[in-house]
């Protein structure tokens, strides 16, 4: 990538996922309790003569550079707030896979925000109004730090003090459509207004982990309806030698386990490309600050 001005799109990963139900407007009410793991998408942002999205990495090709790009959208949408044209060229690496339910896209407009901050100074009013704007999980990648996201992802509450996490990433190479995972969950309209959960004391691994497995993901059951592989990756996660937790992140399909230290995830993830070499896998650690 050339130079220029570099912000890293973290990919998002959803440790607990509640629906609490349908909104009027149609979207939905959520509780998520959200980290940012070290594998990461990357965003050059530089001043042009016009708007235009350059890609590259192991998944460029399946994304595509239309109007309808995140990235491009996202500059379209700082550029009006600032009362200026998107006279911008960005350049993508694409590290992470598409529609896999790991915020690829949210983490790559993110970036795009940030850069554009960066570059042109800040908006009038709210950045995260703009983020918005662009979809449900763009306010919470603004940040990148472990978060509580609630509403509709306009609520986030920044979580201190959570323990390194050492994880495996997994993903079959299946594209799964967040819509069509809402429409088979059918949640019931919202009866309770927005509220932030409790988290209690979760500075260790082992009171994390009592906390999340009595807090799932509830998108997992009707992806797994969809695209019943999903199924086979939580299988193969499990098996792997020093799994503490599996589970889909996201409406899928990429799923995550949790170890107790790098080694394991090293071994897991090796273990898994070995059996699965049409998967994408990948050993990493979720920030915890």
């Amino acid at each position: 990538m050339s130079t220029g001005i570099l912000e890293v799109a973290n990919a998002k990963i959803n440790l607990s996922l509640k629906v609490r139900g349908r909104l009027p407007n149609g979207y939905h009410q959520l509780e998520s309790l959200v980290v940012f793991a070290e594998v990461a998408d990357r965003v050059i942002c530089k001043d042009a003569d016009r708007l235009s999205l350059e890609m590259s990495g192991p998944f460029a090709e399946n994304l595509a550079s239309d109007e309808d790009n995140l990235i491009l959208r996202a500059a379209r949408v700082f550029a009006a707030a600032l009362g200026r044209d998107p006279t911008l060229v960005f350049e993508l690496q694409k590290n992470l896979p598409i529609a896999s339910g790991i915020g690829g896209g949210s983490a790559d407009a993110a970036a795009a925000l940030r850069a554009m901050m960066r570059l042109w100074g800040d908006p009038p009013g709210s950045i995260l109004n703009i983020a918005l704007q662009l979809g449900a999980d763009v306010p919470v990648c603004m940040r990148k730090r472990p978060s509580f996201m609630t509403g509709v992802g306009e609520n986030v509450r920044t979580v201190p003090r959570l323990p390194e996490i050492n994880a495996v990433l997994a993903n079959p190479g299946i594209a799964v459509s967040t819509q069509a995972v809402f429409e088979r969950l059918q949640a019931a309209p919202v009866e309770a207004p927005d509220r932030l959960p409790l988290l209690p004391g979760v500075e260790t691994l082992d009171r994390l982990l009592t906390w999340l497995h009595e807090n799932g993901n509830d998108l997992e059951a009707p992806a797994l309806a969809i695209e019943p592989v999903i199924g086979t990756v939580l299988k193969g996660l499990k098996e792997t030698a020093g799994c503490r937790l599996a589970r889909m992140s996201g409406s899928g399909a990429t799923c995550f386990a949790l170890y107790d230290n790098p080694f394991d995830a090293a071994d897991a993830a090796a273990e898994l490309s070995k059996a699965h070499a049409d998967w994408w896998v990948t050993a990493t650690k979720f920030r915890s600050s």
